[in-house]
């Protein structure tokens, strides 16, 4: 119980530290886009405020980040990333590791959020899964991205896996996007990050380490629809792989 107490200040805490930073990166964001033509803005919005925030986030939580394998990803590629989703430290877990900018494709009920909702609007991509009009209008605007030379991230689960299965159901479209616009599929998988912040219990935070393992990136070059279900599989066993081998470390 004082353990679970503890867990639930530092939970408190981060709320305080995200809440107040959100604020300040919000400001940093709309000189950013206000003053700087659209097609850098998102660059440096990317490596100056949202890889800081970040980085401030994961300070102020006591949380350690380890990235493998970061070599294998080329810095003047483009890229699908996919990656899989089991708790709120993941988002700034993606942002630190990889250093290409990327547009996020985010939920549509995010875009209420005051403040988050202007970033959203600004550098991201959001979607309402539900919508078919808004599903194909969201694909369009990662194909414009991508065209554009900024990458594009999709948790292929669509929300945050709160089970006890290694992985959600895979949605198409990360793989669909990416055989579509013939860029490699970059993979990665997060792994600890449901330990230190259970999507169960949002609020009760622990310190500790959060691993990001990339996979060598996918050529999609001469796949078509048809090759859909192999790349999700595919995808599906790379994670897979890794995240038994973390749950068998542990284990032992």
């Amino acid at each position: 119980m004082f353990v679970r107490i503890l867990r639930a200040l530092l939970g408190i805490w981060a709320v305080l530290v995200f809440s107040i930073t959100l604020l300040f990166s919000g400001i940093l964001y709309f000189i950013i886009f206000s003053t700087t033509p659209k097609d850098k803005a998102a660059h440096i919005a990317h490596r100056i405020v949202s890889r800081a925030w970040a980085r401030i986030l994961f300070i102020s939580f006591g949380i350690r980040l380890r990235v493998k394998n970061k070599s294998l990803l080329e810095n003047d590629k483009v890229y699908v990333f996919a990656a899989n989703h089991r708790s709120m430290l993941d988002i700034p877990a993606y942002a630190l590791a990889c250093n290409h900018t990327f547009r996020f494709l985010a939920k549509a009920e995010l875009m209420k959020i005051p403040v988050l909702g202007y970033i959203i609007r600004q550098l991201y991509i959001s979607v309402d899964r539900k919508n078919k009009a808004a599903r194909s209008k969201s694909m369009e605007n990662m194909h414009r991205s991508l065209q554009q030379g900024i990458s594009v991230f999709i948790c292929p689960e669509g929300t945050r896996n709160k089970t006890e299965n290694l992985l959600l159901n895979f949605h198409d479209g990360a793989f669909r996007l990416a055989i579509s616009a013939q860029v490699p599929l970059a993979v990665l998988t997060i792994l600890n990050s449901g330990k230190l912040l259970s999507p169960k219990r949002p609020i009760e935070l622990k310190p500790g380490i959060i691993e990001c393992v990339w996979s060598a990136p996918i050529d999609t070059k001469g796949m078509t629809e048809d090759d859909i279900p192999h790349l999700k599989e595919i995808v599906i066993k790379l994670m897979e792989k890794e995240l038994l081998a973390s749950a068998n470390l542990r284990n032992k």
